[in-house]
Parts: C-alpha cells; structure tokens; sequence
C-alpha cells in the first residue's frame, strides 16, 4: 500500500509543468502578483514554441522576436539568458526527449518571466474559415503582446456563426491573416501568395521559413482574389501547414501547392533538428 501511494503521489512526466522566475512547478499551482500589469492590462510579450521530441524548433529566432517585442513595447528586460538557461531546465523536468508538444514564453510588464508546458490541440485539414472585419493596431507592429483579447474574440465570432475559425479582413476588404496563423493562397495562374508584412500583419517565423522554401509572392488579398484561389492554407508554428476546406460559402480542395508546403516545411523541420 505504501508503494502504491507513492506512486500515485509522485510527479508524472504527462503533467504539465511551468516555471516563474526559474521555479519549477504544475503548471496549475503557478502564481504571478496580481498587481502585475502583464495580468492587469495585457502588458506584456510572449512566444509558442513548437517542441519536437523534447526540442524547442527555432530558439533562437522565437526569442529574438521576444527581444524585438520587448524592446518595441518598451519593457525594461525580457531576461534572455535567464531564459535560456531556464527553458531546457524546464522541458528535461516535462520528460526530456519523450515531450512532444507546445512552450510558452511570457515576459509581463512586472518583470515576471513565465514558461509553460502545453498538449499539443490537433489542428485537422479542411479549417472552416469566416470572414470577421478587423483594422490593425499600428502601434502595436512588431509586437507580439498579450494583448491578445482581440484575436479571440474574433474566432469566437466566426464560431458563433458555425465557423472553426476567423480570417480576418480589413474595412475595406484585404484579407490579412487568421488570429493566430499567416494566410497562404494559389492564384488562378499556379502562383503561391501570401500578403506583405506592411499590413501589418505579424512576422511570422513558420511564415518565413516557407518563404525561403518556395517560391512565394507577397501580394494584397481582396476577398475575391481568395474566393477565385485554386487552394489555400494556414501556417503556423502549432498547425505547420493547415489546408483551408472553405471561407465563407465558397469549398476548397486540398491541393499539390498546400502538400507541396507541407512536405517541404516538414523536411526543413526535421533538418533542422537533426543539425541542431
């Protein structure tokens, strides 16, 4: 009997885990103050990192965007050496090499730095996307904040009117990005586009390894270009290459780009980690 409580009260590696300033723990015992203004006003900056077999991909371009976001949102540190230290330190005590799965790195504006271990969420082909207007934060380029409500909120509109997910659109009709993922189409000559970074959509890290992969042209969306595309698909560090199955009432089939896309992002992926 004692063995066996033993067992059931020791920590298992298919919990999740997270630290705060370097201090291991459930992720659900965690605590940051509540005066802390990342929790109070959204101040604050973060990343999700893809974790293949117990390693992050793309540290280091995740925590230069941690870096480029601090600075731009003026927060005093975002703790990089900390950081590095602390996040395989992190991932060895969620099961080292047997964790497949998602890191989340958070710096809020109290200086409190935050990593967290999460499931993967299965992301199937065939995404239902609905329009939802949406007009940019300026001020908020090259920011990957936590002021995050936006995003949701507009996914849960387009949920709400029987869609998976939002593709948001501006007042005046470019298509731009998904809330959490860049935007992929074929035009009607074979060519894979994607919209320019100048409107203000985020720089996306899985985004840019596609762009160095294929041959991809960065282009204005209005509506009627993706209604009149081949195929499309999402990116996205979590779902890699994500075919879109509709938007709106106009069907889409998975098509030889968007598995042209997969595979090769698959391939870099894979690479990457075995040079790593």
């Amino acid at each position: 009997m004692a063995d066996m409580a033993d067992e059931l009260a020791a920590p298992t590696t298919t919990a999740e885990l997270g630290s705060v300033d370097g201090r291991i723990a459930p992720a659900d015992e965690l605590t940051i103050p509540a005066t802390d203004e990342g929790l109070l006003r959204g101040d604050g900056v973060f990343e999700v990192i893809r974790v293949y077999d117990g390693t992050p991909f793309a540290l280091t371009e995740h925590l230069d965007r941690l870096e480029r976001s601090g600075a731009n949102l003026r927060l005093p540190e975002v703790f990089r050496t900390e950081l590095e230290a602390e996040i395989p330190d992190l991932l060895e005590a969620r099961g080292g090499g047997s964790f497949d799965g998602v890191l989340r790195v958070v710096v809020t504006r109290g200086g409190r730095r935050l990593l967290l271990t999460e499931p993967m969420v299965a992301k199937p082909p065939g995404v239902r996307l609905g329009f939802v207007t949406y007009a940019p934060t300026r001020v908020l380029d090259g920011v990957k904040s936590l002021s995050y409500g936006a995003n949701m909120l507009t996914t849960r509109l387009a949920q709400e009117r029987g869609f998976d997910e939002a593709l948001l659109v501006t007042p005046h009709g470019r298509v731009l990005e998904a809330p959490t993922s860049t935007l992929f189409w074929v035009d009607r000559d074979g060519t894979l586009c994607t919209p320019p970074l100048d409107e203000h959509i985020l720089a996306s890290i899985t985004r840019d390894r596609l762009m160095r992969l294929l041959d991809v042209q960065e282009r204005s969306c209005p509506t009627e270009d993706l209604f009149a595309a081949s195929e499309a698909f999402l990116a996205s560090t979590i779902r890699e290459v994500q075919s879109i199955g509709a938007v709106e009432d106009v069907e889409f089939e998975e098509g030889p780009r968007t598995r042209e896309a997969a595979e090769a992002f698959r391939a870099q992926v894979l690479e990457e980690l075995r040079s790593g």
